[in-house]
C-alpha cells in the first residue's frame, strides 16, 4: 500500500505530523478524521531509494532513547508529545523511522507495550513486558530507567565474553593464514633449491616439503574446508537440536566454558531480578527469561524450573537438579525464596557473576597466552628450522 504524509492539529490545537499506509487518500483522510484531527492535510510520500538502507538502531541507542524518554515523562509530558521532541532531537534515520512509527501507532489509541511489541526488531520480549508492567503499576518511567540499566550492563557482559572469544580465534585464524602462506609461497622455494643438492634431506625438512606439496595442490581445499566448516556451524546452530549440542559443548570447553557458564549466569539473574523487580508475574517472567538467556542449555532449565513452579515446586530445586547452575546460585535462590528477598538475592548473584567474568576474562587470558605462544613457537618456528636444517649440514660439512 502507499504511504501518506499528513500534518493536522489534535483536540488541544496543537500541530501533528506523521506518515502510514492507506488504500487511497480518501481512506487516510477518513482515518484521520476519526482520529478527532482537524485541519488535515494529506499528501502521498514520494518513493526513496535509499543505498544501503537505513542505519541499524542498536542497544546503545534504544538505551539512550529510553533514558531521554524516562526523564520527558517524569516531567509530566505526555507520551506522543515525547516523540514528536525526540524526532526533533535525532538525525539518526532508523531512529526517526521507529519513532515515528511508535507516535503513529500511539496517536491511534494503542498502549506504549503493545506498541513496542509492533517492533520486534527493536524491542525484545523483555523490554515490552517490563514497559507493559509499567503502564499497569503507573511507573513507566522508573521502569525505563531499569531497562536502561539493565542494558547497559547486559551491554558491558556482552563485550566481556565476545572479547574473551575473539582474542583466541583470531590468533588461530592469523597463524593459521601464516602457514598456509608459507606453505605455498616460501617452503617451496626452498624445495627448488634444496633439489640441486644431490644429498638426501634431514627428515624434518622432507615432512615439511611433502606438507607443503599437498599445500600447494590442494590449496582450494586448504582455504575452503575451514570456511565450509564454518558454514556448517552456522547451519546447525540454527536447528533447536544443533543449537543444544553446540551450547552444551560450549559450556564444557575448558577456559571458555567457564567464562560463557558465569556470563551465563549473570545474564538469567540480572533479567530475572529486572522482571520481579517491575512486579511481573513469576511465570509470565520465566518466560522471558528463558527466551533471553543466550543460551539452550539455561533455557531447558529455566522452562523445565517453570513447570515444576507451576505445579507448586520451589524454583531453587529444579535449577539445582538440572546441573547447569552453580550451588552456590541454587542455595542464594533458596534463601531468596525462604525469606521473600528474591529480587535483592537475584541482583546480589549478577553483580557477583559480573565480577567473576572480569576475573574469568583475565584468568583465561592468562593461561591462552603463553599456549598460544608456545603453539606459534613450535609450529612456525618448527618450519623455519626445517627449511634451514639442510643449510646448516652443509656449512658444517664445508
Amino acid at each position: 500500500m502507499p504511504k501518506f504524509i499528513y500534518t493536522a492539529k489534535n483536540r488541544q490545537g496543537r500541530e501533528v505530523k506523521g506518515e502510514f499506509e492507506a488504500v487511497n487518500k480518501d481512506v487516510a483522510i477518513a482515518t484521520l478524521r476519526r482520529q478527532s484531527l482537524a485541519d488535515i492535510k494529506v499528501k502521498k510520500k514520494p518513493i526513496e531509494i535509499h543505498i544501503g538502507g537505513d542505519p541499524k538502531v542498536t542497544e546503545k541507542d534504544i538505551s539512550i532513547f529510553f533514558r531521554q524518554l524516562s526523564t520527558m515523562i517524569n516531567a509530566g509530558l505526555p507520551l506522543v508529545q515525547c516523540f514528536e521532541l525526540l524526532q526533533k532531537g535525532t538525525d539518526h534515520k532508523g531512529l526517526l523511522k521507529l519513532f515515528n512509527g511508535i507516535q503513529t501507532e500511539l496517536e491511534s489509541g494503542c498502549p506504549f507495550g503493545e506498541t513496542l511489541r509492533k517492533f520486534p526488531n527493536d524491542f525484545d520480549r523483555l523490554t515490552c513486558s517490563l514497559v507493559e508492567a509499567g503502564e499497569k503499576g503507573g511507573i513507566l518511567d522508573t521502569i525505563l530507567l531499569r531497562i536502561c540499566e539493565y542494558k547497559e550492563k547486559s551491554l558491558a557482559l556482552k563485550a566481556k565474553v565476545k572479547s574473551a572469544m575473539v582474542y583466541p580465534a583470531s590468533i588461530l585464524v592469523i597463524s593459521f593464514i601464516v602457514t598456509a602462506i608459507l606453505m605455498i609461497f616460501v617452503v617451496p622455494i626452498f624445495a627448488e633449491m634444496f633439489s640441486s643438492f644431490g644429498a638426501e634431506l634431514p627428515a624434518p625438512t622432507q615432512i615439511v616439503m611433502a606438507i607443503s606439496d599437498g599445500f600447494v595442490e590442494y590449496w582450494y581445499l586448504v582455504f575452503g574446508v575451514p570456511i565450509a566448516i564454518v558454514f556448517a556451524i552456522k547451519a546447525i546452530y540454527k536447528t533447536p537440536a544443533g543449537n543444544y549440542q553446540l551450547d552444551k559443548l560450549m559450556l564444557n570447553l575448558p577456559a571458555i566454558g567457564d567464562v560463557l557458564r558465569k556470563g551465563a549466569v549473570a545474564r538469567f539473574t540480572r533479567t530475572f531480578s529486572t522482571l520481579s523487580a517491575a512486579g511481573v508475574p513469576i511465570l509470565e517472567a520465566m518466560d522471558t527469561v528463558a527466551e533471553t538467556s543466550g543460551n539452550a542449555v539455561i533455557e531447558e532449565a529455566v522452562v523445565n524450573a517453570k513447570e515444576s513452579i507451576s505445579q507448586g515446586q520451589s524454583l531453587s530445586q529444579p535449577l539445582e537438579e538440572s546441573g547447569v547452575f552453580p550451588i552456590m546460585v541454587t542455595q542464594m535462590i533458596g534463601i531468596g525464596e525462604q525469606t521473600g528477598a528474591m529480587e535483592e538475592m537475584l541482583g546480589k548473584i549478577a553483580d557477583f557473576y559480573e565480577e567473576e567474568v572480569d576475573t574469568a576474562v583475565d584468568n583465561m587470558t592468562a593461561l591462552m597466552e603463553p599456549a598460544i605462544m608456545a603453539f606459534l613457537g613450535v609450529v612456525i618456528g618448527g618450519l623455519v628450522i626445517s627449511m634451514y636444517l639442510p643449510i646448516f649440514m652443509m656449512a658444517s660439512v664445508v
